[in-house]
């Protein structure tokens, strides 16, 4: 009938005097869980000191960055979940008394709570980024050394015009790329409820909520490490040569709420979305390929790899983004996908520790 809910560990022999220890192993869920949080609360307090450094409340208008995120979040992931408990009751035999017992096997309240829990947190974090982000707009832009970078490694030329030269202008490549762009928001809510729901053990399926809250973090470091906008706004001639889309109006909308912002923080409506260095366009597809591959989905890592290289196109192709941003992006998912393994199985690191220790020995 089932699975494994929540990978009750057992521990191995401990030394005396380390009952704290021996409880924990008995309960990793609540390590994890307590470890996750310390990382929401941890991103949250710095928000809330950067927000009175700049004198900026933190702000959810319309509740679009939050409260219907975490609302649309939390009823995908119960669709997917009563899906899966549905294919495991198909599997198994078809029956009241199997379909009952899978959903006693599968999600109890423990499981359920965690899972809950994680998607709150991973959207919490969410709002912060949101906000930090926003707030990068105060400081002054570094596009020149990146741009200057850029041309030295593509020989004198930008990327993107090299990009534009190898695979043209046509209105159907724009179109590709574009819709290739657009809809990677919908890829990233998605996956990051999927795992959650078909993953069979518990804490393995958390490590993608996880993940995806180390990527916005490492995201908010890396834009204020090098604040800039990307060549789409600093070198607009690069691309006047480009069919007119939808991603033409999206360029002239966040260049006027960014403008907007500048104008008067006090508004509680105006919020930025420009902020280049590293892509995280990038970087959270580059989480999700490297999460496929950590459990074990050779086909989807396949289709994520094709995905990849065609947002990479896409950002350089547009202008959101310089090469430089491009490969900080691959960086910024692997930091990503192994701060979030290390925030489920906080052990794992300790274990590690004590290996090299043993092996110094």
């Amino acid at each position: 009938m089932g699975a494994v809910q929540l990978e009750t560990e057992t521990a191995g022999p401990l030394p005396s005097g380390q009952e704290a220890s021996r409880e924990a192993s008995r309960r990793p869920w609540l390590t994890s869980a307590v470890s996750m949080w310390v990382v929401v609360v941890a991103f949250g307090v710095v928000t809330l000191l950067w927000s009175a450094h700049v004198g900026v409340g933190l702000r959810d208008p319309g509740g679009r960055l939050f409260r219907n995120k975490v609302a649309a979040a939390i009823l995908l992931f119960l669709v997917l979940a009563v899906v899966d408990v549905l294919v495991r009751t198909v599997r198994a035999g078809w029956s009241v008394a199997e379909l009952s017992a899978q959903f006693a096997t599968r999600w109890d309240v423990r499981r359920l709570a965690l899972l809950l829990a994680g998607i709150v947190a991973y959207h919490a974090v969410y709002l912060s980024y949101r906000n930090m982000k926003s707030w990068d707009a105060f400081n002054t832009p570094r596009d020149h050394g990146l741009e200057s970078f850029d041309r030295w490694l593509f020989l004198g030329q930008s990327p993107a015009v090299r990009l534009h030269e190898l695979i043209g202008q046509s209105h159907e490549v724009t179109m590709v790329l574009a819709h290739v762009y657009e809809i990677f928001a919908n890829i990233v809510s998605l996956s990051i409820v999927l795992a959650p729901a078909f993953i069979t053990r518990t804490r393995r399926g958390l490590v993608t909520l996880t993940a995806g809250m180390w990527a916005w973090i490492l995201g908010t470091i890396s834009y204020y490490a090098i604040p800039s906008l990307g060549p789409a706004f600093t070198a607009p001639q690069d691309f006047a040569g480009l069919p007119h889309t939808f991603i033409t109006d999206h360029v002239g909308t966040y260049l006027e709420q960014r403008q907007a912002f500048l104008a008067n923080p006090a508004d509680p409506t105006t919020f930025v979305s420009i902020s280049a260095f590293a892509s995280l366009h990038v970087g959270l597809t580059c989480m999700l390929l490297l999460l496929a591959r950590y459990y074990g989905k050779r086909v989807l890592t396949a289709v994520l790899a094709v995905y990849l290289v065609l947002v990479m196109a896409a950002t350089i192709y547009f202008g959101w983004h310089f090469f430089s941003d491009v490969v900080a992006g691959v960086v910024l998912a692997v930091l990503a996908v192994t701060l979030g393994h290390l925030t489920v199985y906080p052990r794992s690191l300790l274990a590690v520790r004590r290996g090299r220790v043993r092996a110094s020995q």
